[in-house]
C-alpha cells in the first residue's frame, strides 16, 4: 500500500485555508490517516468555538480517537500544515501516532504572529519563575487518590 505523504499534506494545507476563509480560526489544518485512508480531518477552531485547545491537530486527534474507539492512534500518521505547537506536541505524544509530517515550521508561524517560543521558554523555567503563578497546595489531600490509582487492579494503562 503506497502512502502519498505529499497528497495528505496538501489536503491539510487546503483545510487550513478553508478554516481561515470560513473564519473558524488561525490558518492551520490537520489530517490523520490509517491504512492509507483519512480517518479524521480538522482545521483550527479556536476563535469560532472560544476554545484555546481547538487547534487543528487536537481536534483531528479527538475525531480520530472517537472513530477508532481508542485513546491511542497506533499505526496512524498525522499530517499538519505547520509544525505542532507545544500543546499539540504534547497531545501528539499522548496519542502516539507513528509519524508526523508538516509543511511549515515554527519560524514560519512566528512570522505571521503565531510565536510559541515563549511557551518553550516557560517550560524550561522553575515553577516560581514562570509568567503565570503556579502554587503547589493540598498535596496531602491529593496523595490518597494517586495511591488508590496505584492499587487499582482494573486500571487501563496509558
Amino acid at each position: 500500500m503506497k502512502n502519498n505523504h505529499e497528497h495528505y499534506l496538501k489536503h491539510a494545507i487546503a483545510l487550513a485555508e478553508k478554516g481561515m476563509d470560513e473564519g473558524a480560526g488561525g490558518p492551520f489544518g490537520a489530517v490523520i490517516v490509517k491504512d492509507d485512508e483519512i480517518i479524521a480531518e480538522a482545521y483550527n477552531k479556536v476563535t469560532s468555538t472560544n476554545d484555546p485547545t481547538a487547534h487543528a491537530e487536537v481536534v483531528a486527534i479527538r475525531k480520530a480517537c472517537e472513530k477508532l474507539q481508542d485513546f491511542q492512534l497506533d499505526d496512524c500518521i498525522l499530517y499538519t500544515s505547520c509544525e505542532p505547537c507545544p500543546m499539540c506536541l504534547g497531545a501528539i505524544y499522548w496519542a502516539r501516532p507513528k509519524e508526523v509530517y508538516y509543511a511549515l515550521d515554527r519560524d514560519d508561524a512566528a512570522e505571521i504572529g503565531f510565536d510559541d517560543q515563549f511557551i518553550y521558554d516557560e517550560i524550561e523555567k522553575d515553577m516560581g519563575d514562570r509568567r503565570i503563578k503556579f502554587v503547589k497546595l493540598a498535596r496531602e489531600e491529593g496523595l490518597p487518590v494517586f495511591q488508590k490509582w496505584q492499587k487499582k487492579n482494573n486500571r487501563i494503562e496509558y
